[in-house]
């Protein structure tokens, strides 16, 4: 990894997590955090954080003016992608959501990285979704454009920064309410919006977000998911048993108390999305890209208002 040698200190990733955070423009705002991804990829920002030094973390990052902000009950219907101005209305909606998404990649970095001692890999982990949440930002807005429109055009609301002040003190939360209930509601809906826009004849927009975003984001949940257990079992257990004195538990002992474990994480789950987020969960489920992202059933569908539809 990249060395230190003496004179001005260099730069940390939650310095530069802040820099991105601190960046209003969301185009540099996607292009900053690119770079600084690319560094901590290879290895050009060896530190995560300095250990003497704690740098305060914006409540709000900074934004631009342009986009009209309204509360989500005054959002205007996006439509079914069936006509032109639909088709703006629901990638102007998903650029905004992705704008957002870069922000909370870094402020988890920024905000809980160092404060909950998380190791090297939860920091490579979200660079790589920062990155790519900046590229999807950057793909769509672009896209937008050729269909005539630009971001800000239309309103927008603000519901995932309330849910990331809502967790800004518990890291916990924040896995659970913004990977594992938002961005896993983005993998139910994609494929019916990525279906809406081959109807309407908008191939080009159908191919980034089926080849692109959605593939991408079923990472993203990963990470949410990965983090939220590794929490959970490293709260049971500071110490990692490492002496030879352990006795070999068998495969049936090993397998019992996997499930044990499971069971645990998931019931912590539940009482952290009843905490921190209002209502059930809504189904339909995509339980393909939930179970690839590494959680299944018993997660989500005890969250879940009860769906007569299906009867």
């Amino acid at each position: 990894m990249g060395g230190g040698g003496g004179g001005i200190a260099k730069e940390t990733l939650v310095e530069a997590a802040l820099r991105v955070l601190n960046t209003a423009d969301p185009f540099e705002k996607a292009r900053l955090g690119d770079e600084v991804a690319n560094k901590w990829l290879k290895g050009e920002i060896a530190a995560p954080y300095n250990d003497s030094v704690d740098i305060p973390v914006p409540d709000r990052p900074a934004r631009l003016a342009n986009v009209k902000l309204v509360s989500p009950s005054e959002m205007p219907k996006l439509g079914k992608g069936g006509s032109l101005q639909s088709r703006q209305a629901i990638v102007h909606s998903l650029v905004h959501t992705e704008s957002w998404a870069i922000d909370l990649s870094w402020d988890i970095i920024a905000r809980f990285g160092k404060q909950e001692s998380m190791p090297k890999d939860f920091f490579t982990d979200f660079v790589k979704v920062a990155q790519d949440e900046g590229r999807h930002f950057t793909l769509l807005a672009a896209r937008l454009e050729e269909l005539g429109s630009f971001y800000g055009a239309l309103p927008a609301h603000d519901g995932l920064w309330d849910s990331a002040t809502a967790t800004s003190k518990d890291l916990l939360a924040r896995l659970a309410i913004e990977h594992c209930v938002h961005e896993a509601r983005g993998l139910d809906v994609l494929p019916t919006t990525i279906s809406r826009f081959r109807k309407g004849g908008d191939e080009k927009t159908a191919e980034l977000l089926e080849k692109v975003v959605y593939p991408e984001e079923i990472t993203h949940c990963a990470a949410g998911v990965k983090w939220f257990k590794y929490l959970c079992q490293r709260s049971k257990t500071p110490v990692m048993a490492s002496d030879s004195s352990v006795p070999e538990k068998s495969e049936l002992e090993e397998a019992k108390t996997t499930e044990n474990v499971d069971d645990e994480v998931t019931q912590k789950f539940h009482a952290t999305v009843r905490a921190f987020f209002r209502g059930p969960l809504k189904p339909p489920f995509n339980e393909g890209a939930r179970k690839a992202a590494g959680f299944g059933p018993q997660w989500y569908q005890p969250l879940a208002v009860k769906d007569f539809s299906t009867e």
